[in-house]
């Protein structure tokens, strides 16, 4: 559950920016965080978009989109405080003009520009031709984190559509600040702007348009109605996986209830509406529109919770199937003046909606933390240090899609809980099945931090105990004890992050200097099934290997018996681990 956020959250997500670019300024660097938060998928592009310095003309961004076919251009105001400070109007109004100076006549634009710099001057170049010649839009935003009167707002507004072509004008203020950090920390980042939904019509189906309800006590309002299977799959082009950012897993693939649609879709198109559950939409704010005989619903800021595998299947078979139609809801959950002003209410609702409406495709536990915010957190810190971390369940190709992986390890949250559980907790637990460790009970223990070398440590140590298991079946049921015995030995040798740094770089590259530590852990999993076969008994009554390894505390007694007489394994395997860890220290 998430906690209300505050400046000083925001002031984190800054300072994150700042180390990793820290020639920028504190304005360029929250102009920085605002492109990739709302509206540039990878840092470095939005980096690129930054204008800065003198003679900028308050433009301190140019970001050109073309998939969607936008120019956006950004200024910034980082105030001091969160809506203490009213933004001038002098400067609104002379951000608004720009549209118009922008996209008027050849010798508007010269005077416009000059004494312009020449980075900036490029940039806006670039924009106008694609504006003029290539027909993108063009969308304004002035970022503040003080305050602007709506009557202002409306002024700058009108200035912009006295401009020849399509233009959007929007100031992001205060507490709008706050909403985009709160969608920026669950992984919605950037948001789809907007969406049109058209309502069903024609070709043999008679509709009586949108079913609309209205609850005045939570402030929630939605809407039910039919849409074709085409134009669902046109949201999907339009907006790409997005979308889903606030579903609880990825595309699954070639499932059996996937390969059930696709078979309905292609033999029995008809019938699609009476098998399939739909989509459900959360979104910010829903108009209902008319337009060239089309019935729609505008939403603002949307994310399909349930449907991931309905709309990605539709989109894959649009074009070999006839015509097929598709039952959607759509619900806005209001985020401001109302029951559920507060983020983590905001989140809770949604959180339920998701888990009571995803039932097709069994719900995991790992499933439902998946979305949670140290989730996206450790995502964030591992993809610095060269690392996918996967943390919605979905097929490897759609997650190789989604990365490069020539450039990034894979990692999936499974195999890192079991890390830090195999390390950390009595090793009986991982033989109870990975799932639990997402359970309530002990979620919040094996996720305790966002820094990414408290997990990759131990995510190493057992990559390098399961090489050492490989071709000895017995060693498979001891695996989970070994690498709690050599944790014990590798958590103080790894305490410093110079270690951490330089065990990770060499198990990256699978160096030669990791033989003595693969040599050592095959003594302990020696040492491991001499222990069982003397603890096991005798004859009939015999415990088998499986049965033993499930007992719990059985790493205590391990211990004692590591230390004992009987254990022939103990001089050699110190040898090597000195070996191992001066070529570390090397």
């Amino acid at each position: 559950m998430s906690s209300k956020l505050t400046e000083k959250d925001l002031k984190r997500e800054i300072f994150d920016f700042k180390e990793r670019f820290p020639v920028l300024g504190d304005d360029e660097v929250f102009v920085l965080w605002f492109l990739r938060a709302f509206i540039a998928e990878d840092e470095q592009d939005a980096a690129k978009a930054l204008c800065g310095g003198s003679h900028d003309k308050g433009i301190d961004a140019v970001f050109i989109d073309h998939d969607t076919k936008i120019v956006f251009i950004v200024q910034g105001k980082y105030r001091q405080g969160i809506g203490l400070k009213n933004e001038h109007r002098p400067d609104i109004v002379s951000f608004a003009q720009i549209a118009i100076e922008l996209t008027d006549g050849k010798d508007a634009f010269n005077r416009f520009s000059e004494n312009l710099s020449p980075e900036v001057f490029k940039k806006l170049q670039d924009a106008r031709q694609n504006i003029l010649k290539h027909h993108y839009s063009l969308h304004l935003f002035y970022v503040t984190t003080g305050k602007c009167s709506k009557t202002l707002a409306d002024e700058a507004s009108r200035i912009t559509r006295s401009a020849s072509v399509s233009t959007v004008f929007q100031i992001i203020e205060n507490r709008q600040i706050i909403l985009l950090l709160s969608d920026y920390l669950d992984g919605v980042a950037p948001p789809v702007p907007s969406l049109d939904l058209e309502v069903e019509h024609g070709q043999g189906v008679s509709s009586t348009g949108i079913l609309n309800r209205y609850d005045k006590k939570t402030d929630i309002e939605s809407w039910v109605f039919s849409m074709s299977n085409e134009c669902l799959a046109g949201l999907y082009k339009i907006a790409g996986v997005r979308l889903f950012a606030r579903n609880i897993r990825g595309f699954l693939g070639n499932t059996e209830i996937n390969r059930g649609m696709t078979s309905t879709l292609m033999e029995e198109p008809e019938y699609f509406w009476y098998y399939n559950n739909g989509i459900t939409v959360i979104c910010d704010d829903a108009k209902e529109e008319r337009a060239r005989g089309r019935e729609i619903l505008r939403v603002t800021n949307p994310q399909i919770i349930n449907g991931q595998q309905t709309t990605r299947t539709v989109a894959n078979s649009v074009d070999k199937t006839q015509r097929a139609s598709v039952l959607v809801r759509v619900i806005r959950i209001p985020r401001k003046e109302n029951k559920y002003e507060e983020p983590h209410q905001f989140d809770t609702l949604v959180s339920e909606i998701v888990s009571a409406t995803n039932w097709q495709n069994a719900i995991r536990p790992s499933d439902l933390m998946s979305n949670d915010r140290r989730q996206i957190e450790i995502e964030r810190q591992f993809r610095k240090l060269g690392y996918f971390y996967l943390r919605k369940r979905e097929t490897k190709k759609e997650a190789r899609r989604r990365c490069n992986t020539r450039q990034f390890f894979l990692i999936r949250k499974e195999e890192i809980a079991q890390a830090v559980a195999g390390c950390d907790f009595d090793p009986s637990i991982l033989r109870e099945g990975k799932e639990r460790l997402f359970e309530e009970k002990w979620y919040a223990t094996i996720f305790p931090t966002a820094d990414p070398y408290y997990y990759l440590s131990r995510y190493w140590v057992l990559r390098q105990v399961s090489y050492a298991a490989r071709g000895y079946p017995e060693r498979a049921y001891a695996k989970w004890l070994t690498l709690n015995f050599i944790w014990i030995y590798m958590e103080k040798l790894l305490r410093a992050r110079n270690m951490s740094v330089a065990f990770k770089k060499i198990s990256e590259g699978n160096d030669y200097s990791l033989n003595h530590f693969i040599s050592a852990i095959g003594k302990v999993f020696v040492a491991s099934l001499k222990f069982y076969r003397m603890k096991r008994g005798k004859g009939a009554t015999a415990t088998d290997v499986s049965t033993f390894f499930q007992r719990r505390n059985l790493h205590k007694g391990f211990v004692n018996y590591w230390k004992g007489s009987g254990n022939k394994s103990r001089k050699v395997f110190h040898k090597l681990m000195k070996r191992f860890e001066n070529s570390l220290r090397n």
